[in-house]
């Protein structure tokens, strides 16, 4: 007989034993299905750690995929390749037409963030309460926003002529990031993705409070799949905006494929992530439709299908050798680097596009708003990350505290 990892069942040598050799070393906690019956209660102990520590090669997925994201938007946009666009002045395909091709793919960087998203998060708040999930996300999510509200603002003011710039009351509603809520315009363009980010969370933030079990989890990624599917025929549009059927098999992908990396594969996990793969590729030929125009279904879901089965190979332990200290700060100038990059570079494109080569011009503003990021993850999400962390937990306790006088 053996002690299951977190709960202390006996289970059979005969069970145990399919977990022996390479798999047993990599995913030290058996599938709950398979051996043990899981604590359900919300203070019930969900397991260990996934083993590995830190998955380094995330972060650099998460840089590529940013940059993916630039690129495209300074050199493969549809916008950008209109005649007399406010960016070039004339197609950009006709200016830099090798770089354009590729370009042209680059807004799959999203999709990928929402995959790595969902790996992210449910491996960030295992074990974790609902209180420390929110604190999590705030100080993760806004000391940079505001950050970047505030300069791009500031840029747009400089530089006009390519961006509308907002009314006060919304740049200063903006600093919620809940405006495409109250149907008020972004600062930037590329926030929309925000408005999905924190759709996601607050679904999530249900099975947090239960308690996150390989059971729940599998249990979320069918309801909101089912309901993601329903939602476009359903007519209803608070189901449409829960539900968020537009980027919701991204993130599912990425929770199944982090439950692959804490209990290890199994036909279930697989099963969902093939539906996730068959309903993305789907998306993405009606993202190419309605907003990209540029590029081809075939080139994007390629592009998606191999992103997907490097994760799979990341889910499974084949990277976790690589292990470059580089690929930490690069993980976080990712999100500052997102959000600076888009209104403001291609403001400023416009007012540089005549002094040099273009594709000299889009690799000197990338590179510049990478130093940005670098000094903003320092000098501003760090520090104000740290006092917000502190304010909001001592905030938490005086609750915790009146609650217990009352």
């Amino acid at each position: 007989m053996v002690r299951a990892a977190d709960s202390g069942t006996r289970i059979p040598e005969r069970v145990a034993g399919r977990l022996t050799g390479r798999a047993a070393g990599r995913f030290k906690q058996p599938l709950p299905p398979l051996a043990v019956t899981v604590p359900t209660g919300p203070t019930a102990p969900t397991g260990r750690p996934a083993p590995g520590g830190r998955l380094y090669v995330i972060d650099g997925i998460r840089l590529l995929a940013a940059l993916m994201v630039a690129v495209h938007h300074y050199a493969g946009t549809y916008r950008a390749d209109r005649p007399g666009n406010l960016i070039w002045d004339r197609p950009v395909s006709e200016i830099m037409p090798t770089a354009f091709r590729f370009a042209s793919y680059g807004w799959i960087g999203v999709e990928i963030f929402f995959v790595i998203s969902g790996f992210v998060i449910c491996m960030s708040c295992w074990g974790r309460t609902p209180r420390q999930f929110f604190v999590s996300r705030v100080i993760r999510l806004y000391p940079a926003y505001w950050f970047a509200v505030l300069f791009t603002t500031a840029v747009l003011i400089a530089v006009p002529g390519v961006w509308e710039r907002l009314r006060l009351r919304e740049i200063l509603l903006n600093l919620t990031m809940l405006q495409s809520g109250s149907a008020v315009p972004n600062v930037d363009g590329v926030y929309w993705t925000l408005w999905s980010e924190l759709r996601f969370y607050l679904l999530f933030l249900v099975v947090v409070a239960m308690g996150l079990t390989y059971r729940r989890v599998v249990l979320f990624c069918c309801l909101w799949g089912a309901a993601a599917m329903l939602a476009p025929i359903s007519h209803l549009p608070l189901l449409e905006l829960v539900a968020n059927p537009d980027g919701a098999w991204y993130f599912i992908a990425g929770l199944a494929l982090y439950l692959m990396h804490r209990f290890g594969q199994d036909l279930l996990l697989w099963g969902i992530l093939a539906m996730a793969w068959l309903m993305g590729q789907l998306e993405l030929g009606n993202r190419i439709e309605r907003i990209e125009h540029v590029s081809g279904w075939r080139g994007s879901v390629l592009i998606y299908t191999v992103f997907l089965l490097f994760m799979v190979a990341v889910a499974l332990g084949h990277t976790d050798r690589v292990r470059w200290k580089w690929l930490v700060t690069a993980g976080a100038m990712t999100y500052p680097l997102y959000l600076i990059h888009y209104a403001a570079g291609t403001a400023l494109i416009n007012r540089l596009h005549g002094t040099m080569d273009a594709r000299l011009l889009v690799a000197a503003i990338i590179t510049g708003f990478m130093v940005l990021s670098y000094l903003i993850h320092r000098c501003v999400e760090r520090p104000l990350s740290r006092l917000l962390k502190k304010g909001l937990n001592t905030s938490f306790a005086r609750m915790r505290n009146a609650g217990n006088g009352a």
